[in-house]
């Protein structure tokens, strides 16, 4: 798994914008550097701005996460 291929897609252009303010959510390194706290977000709901994601991405994320976060 890697975030080019299977997490940076999941991000859609308006999340990416809606973000701006606290993380680049295109950039490799402002996600990996977020990682937890962009779970977070994404795991109770609050992210993206417009609902949830499906919970087979959440832990998609996660699994990501556990995995080293590959570029």
């Amino acid at each position: 798994m890697s975030f080019e291929q299977h997490i940076r897609p999941l991000f859609r252009p308006q999340d990416v914008e809606e973000m701006s303010w606290a993380f680049d959510l295109s950039s490799y390194d402002d996600v990996r550097e977020h990682a937890e706290e962009i779970h977070a977000r994404l795991a109770d709901g609050s992210m993206p701005c417009d609902g949830g994601w499906p919970d087979a991405n959440v832990q998609r994320f996660r699994e990501w996460i556990d995995t080293g976060m590959p570029a």
